[in-house]
C-alpha cells in the first residue's frame, strides 16, 4: 500500500500456542514500511511476541523482528519436543490439533481440579524459562524506541501490574504467561503473580496515557461470541476461560466508546480516550480450537496458525486499511448496546 507514514499501537490478546497466530498476524503489518511502531501492549504469550520483537527492530528494524519472532517460535516448539502433552494417534491420523484425547493432557486436566503445582512441580520448572533467556536481551530491549507494556496479575491484590520496558525480564513475561492451576507463582520485588489475562488481555491504558499514537490494532486470539450452548464439561470450562480473558479487555473498549459520547472538550483525560482509534484483526479459525490446544506447540500447528494471521492481517489491510490513521474500524458503539 502506498500511502504516508502513520504510527500505531498494537494490544497483543494471550492465549498460549494460538500466540502463534498474532506472530503471522505481526509478520504480515511488518511488511509494512508505511506502518511504524510507538507502543505494544501484550498479555502472556502477546508479552512474548511483543517483547521479541521490539527486541528484534532494535538490532535490525522490521526485518530483524520477523527473524526474531520465527527463532522464538521455534525454540518454543524445539524445547516441548519432548514434551508429554502430544496429540493422540487419532487425532494426528484425522489431521485433528486437539489435545482433548491425550492421555496425559486429560489427566493433567483432571489433577489441576485437585492438585496444587506446589505438589507436584516442586521446584518451580518451566521449559519457557530458557527460551526466553536466549531469546531476549534487557539491554538490547533498553535501545528500542518502541514503548513497550506487560501485564501480570498481582495475586495478593487482585490487580494487574503493568511493568515498563526497562523493568521487563524473563521473569516477568513468565509472571504474565503463568496459569496458576500449571504454574507456581512468579515472584517480583517480593510480590507474587499471576497470568496477566485475569487483570487485563492486553491492558489498553498504558496505550492511551503514555503513546502520541492515536491508533491501535488490537490482535484478539479469545473469542468473544462464540455460537452455540456449552454443554460438555470441557465445553464449559473453554468458554469460561474465553469470557473471563475478554472481560477487562471489553470493559476498557466499553469505556472508550462511552467517553466517545460524553467526553468534554475540556477534559484532557477523557478526550485523549475518546479519540483513540480502535482497530481489529481477528479470524474464525480460533472458533475451530479449544483450551487444549494452547498447549500444542508442534511447528506444523505453529506454522498453520501463523500462516492464517498474515492471511488474516492482509484482509484487514485491505478492508481498513485506509482507516488508520483517519477513523475507527472496530464499531465500538455495539458495545454500548447491552448493560
Amino acid at each position: 500500500m502506498d500511502r504516508d507514514p502513520v504510527r500505531v499501537d498494537l494490544a497483543l490478546q494471550g492465549g498460549g500456542a494460538h500466540g502463534a497466530f498474532t506472530w503471522g498476524v505481526l509478520d504480515r503489518l511488518l511488511e509494512e514500511r508505511w506502518l511504524g511502531i510507538d507502543g505494544i501492549s501484550g498479555t502472556s504469550a502477546g508479552a512474548m511476541n511483543a517483547v521479541v520483537l521490539v527486541h528484534g527492530h532494535a538490532t535490525n528494524g522490521a526485518a530483524g523482528a520477523r527473524a526474531g519472532l520465527e527463532e522464538f517460535w521455534r525454540r518454543v516448539s524445539r524445547a516441548a519436543s519432548f514434551s508429554p502433552f502430544q496429540r493422540s494417534a487419532l487425532d494426528v491420523l484425522l489431521g485433528r490439533w486437539t489435545l482433548d484425547h491425550s492421555p496425559v493432557f486429560v489427566a493433567m486436566d483432571m489433577m489441576a481440579r485437585v492438585v496444587s503445582p506446589y505438589d507436584v512441580n516442586v521446584m518451580g520448572t518451566n521449559p519457557l524459562r530458557g527460551v526466553l533467556a536466549d531469546s531476549v536481551d534487557v539491554g538490547v530491549l533498553s535501545r528500542s524506541d518502541i514503548k513497550l507494556f506487560v501485564t501480570a496479575t498481582n495475586v495478593r491484590t487482585g490487580r494487574g501490574r503493568v511493568f515498563r520496558k526497562h523493568e521487563i525480564t524473563p521473569e516477568v513475561l513468565l509472571a504474565s504467561a503463568c496459569l496458576p492451576t500449571m504454574f507456581q507463582a512468579i515472584e517480583i520485588d517480593r510480590e507474587i503473580y499471576w497470568d496477566g489475562g485475569y487483570a487485563g488481555n492486553p491492558t489498553m491504558t498504558p496505550l492511551v496515557r503514555e503513546c502520541d499514537s492515536n491508533d491501535t490494532i488490537l490482535v484478539q486470539i479469545n473469542p468473544v461470541e462464540r455460537p452455540g450452548i456449552p454443554r460438555s464439561a470441557r465445553e464449559v470450562l473453554n468458554r469460561l476461560n474465553e469470557v473471563s480473558f475478554n472481560a477487562v479487555l471489553l470493559k476498557e473498549l466499553r469505556m472508550i466508546a462511552l467517553l466517545r459520547k460524553v467526553a468534554h472538550p475540556g477534559d484532557d483525560e477523557g478526550a485523549r480516550w475518546a479519540g483513540m482509534r480502535i482497530h481489529r484483526v481477528a479470524s474464525d479459525v480460533m472458533l475451530d480450537l479449544g483450551y487444549s490446544s494452547k498447549l500444542n506447540v508442534e511447528w506444523p500447528f505453529l506454522t498453520m496458525l501463523r500462516d492464517r494471521g498474515r492471511e488474516a492481517a492482509t484482509a484487514f489491510l485491505l478492508a481498513h486499511g485506509r482507516d488508520i490513521g483517519h477513523r475507527s474500524s472496530l464499531d465500538l458503539g455495539a458495545l454500548l448496546e447491552c448493560p
